[in-house]
């Protein structure tokens, strides 16, 4: 039996770098060697025990993965050994009222590689063909990793149907935060702003978006900022991307604070998953006769990140603020949960 090294989140909290069984291939799978891995608000959630107990350990996590097919099975029909792959992590049913309807974010027994099985934090993964997207060569494999949070910023759009010429606020400037900035922008060119209270992260930002607002706010009333920059009007549309978020004094949650920030009939989509209830005053949406959405995951939004990474209409090294050879996972994990305002995307490279 074949041996790789892989991160096993041996129990919450801790992981080891360790040689496990290499996995084998059925027909309808490729065996990938995995380049670059990035980690995940969820996987900081998994780590902490926070999934439990849809996560149980040991297993190995990832689920924001690119790499090199290695090897294919015999009923692979689409691709071969070498070609540069993303992979969709998704696994629906098919057989739920969301799956039959072609809905599968929605799926009532939704699963994803890395979360529920095991993914992509270690060299080699088997994957179905079905959940494979084709990279070209001239993309480096570093920003292929990067498909499927930036898949979640084109997903969100969709689902707030982002039209050409609207004003935007996105909540929150962390990984989701900023992969939905970089969607925006390929599809407006009017008022962008964030909000976070984090300034390292608004630079962050600001840096590849100059043309953007941003707004810190600890230090000035969002809304009533939001409001300045549109004249009063609102946005046409708010993302929420904070998830858990830290009370100020002054400021309403950020979900009633998009619903505060945008015009009459403008929409909030909201993607956060944080685990405490929000107050919420429902005249102010009635008021504005406003809708507000949610969002999940992705939904086939993979070839259209990867088009724009072709084009160079995305920015994917905006995203990353380190990278780290896998060994150094347990570190990694470390100084994303003790220095938020200095980690943003941590890629674990595989390569050399």
């Amino acid at each position: 039996m074949s041996k790789m090294y892989a991160a096993v989140l041996e129990e919450y909290g801790r992981f080891n770098w360790k040689k496990v069984e290499q996995p084998k291939i059925s027909g309808n799978e490729v065996l990938i060697r995995v380049a670059y891995a990035g980690i995940c608000g969820s996987d900081q959630h998994i780590f902490k025990g926070e999934f439990h107990p849809r996560t149980t350990v040991p297993f190995i996590p990832g689920h924001e993965f690119a790499g090199v097919i290695v090897a294919t099975g015999s009923k692979v029909t689409s691709f071969s050994t070498g070609d540069h792959v993303a992979v969709d992590p998704i696994i629906w049913c098919g057989k739920c009222p969301a799956c039959l309807r072609k809905h599968y974010p929605a799926c009532s027994s939704l699963k994803l590689l890395g979360v529920d099985v095991n993914g992509g934090f270690g060299e080699f993964i088997n994957v179905p063909e079905h959940m494979l997207y084709k990279v070209d060569n001239s993309i480096p494999l570093q920003h292929a990793a990067l498909v499927e949070v930036l898949s979640i910023g084109f997903h969100a759009c969709r689902r707030a149907n982002v039209q050409k010429d609207d004003t935007v606020v996105i909540w929150g400037a962390g990984k989701v935060g900023q992969s939905i900035l970089q969607a925006v922008r390929t599809k407006t060119t009017n008022t962008v702003i964030m909000v976070d209270i984090l300034d390292k992260r608004l630079e962050l930002a600001k840096n590849h978006y100059t043309d953007i607002f941003t707004i810190n706010a600890r230090k000035e009333n969002p809304v009533d900022k939001v409001k300045e920059i549109t004249g009063g009007n609102g946005t046409d549309i708010a993302f929420e991307a904070v998830g858990h978020h830290t009370e100020i004094e002054g400021r309403v949650n950020p979900v009633r604070s998009c619903i505060q920030s945008i015009r009459g009939a403008g929409t909030v989509c909201v993607l956060g998953l944080g685990d405490e209830p929000l107050p919420l005053l429902l005249k102010e949406l009635i008021w504005k006769e406003a809708k507000i959405v949610a969002s999940r995951v992705s939904h086939g939004e993979f070839s259209e990140t990867i088009e724009n990474l072709e084009k160079g209409t995305l920015k994917p090294d905006a995203l990353v603020t380190d990278v780290l050879t896998p060994d150094k996972i347990q570190h990694a994990f470390g100084i994303l949960e003790a220095e938020p305002e200095n980690h943003l995307k941590i890629l674990l490279s595989y390569v050399g």
